[in-house]
């Protein structure tokens, strides 16, 4: 599956008001990536293995999060992937991939 097949699938099922289109999947992204944080916070402090499967199924939240924020702001997934890349890809290149800054 590619990004835009599994952004038109995420799409059929991002059932939330148009009234809080871009603010219901940003606030959701944000509250997965927690949860996938704090996963692996009480992994350090279990001293415990990581569950795969669970870190999959909260990376797909993600994903899913990711993917209709992308809808909302009329953003292809495939774009987003691309530029992305190309973006590291210049930065590697440039000897520029560490460090911080947008625009190094």
């Amino acid at each position: 599956m590619d990004f835009s097949e599994y952004q038109k699938k995420a799409k059929s099922t991002a059932i939330y008001p148009s009234a809080f289109s871009i603010y219901y999947p940003a606030l959701g992204l944000s509250g997965e990536v927690g949860e996938l944080n704090n996963k692996i916070k009480k992994r350090i402090r279990d001293n415990a293995e990581l569950d795969k499967e669970d870190m999959m199924k909260e990376l797909g939240d993600v994903l899913w999060y990711t993917a209709a924020l992308a809808s909302d702001l009329g953003i292809d997934l495939e774009d987003v992937a691309r530029v992305n890349v190309e973006k590291l890809e210049r930065r590697l290149k440039e000897n520029k991939i560490s460090g911080s800054g947008d625009n190094r």
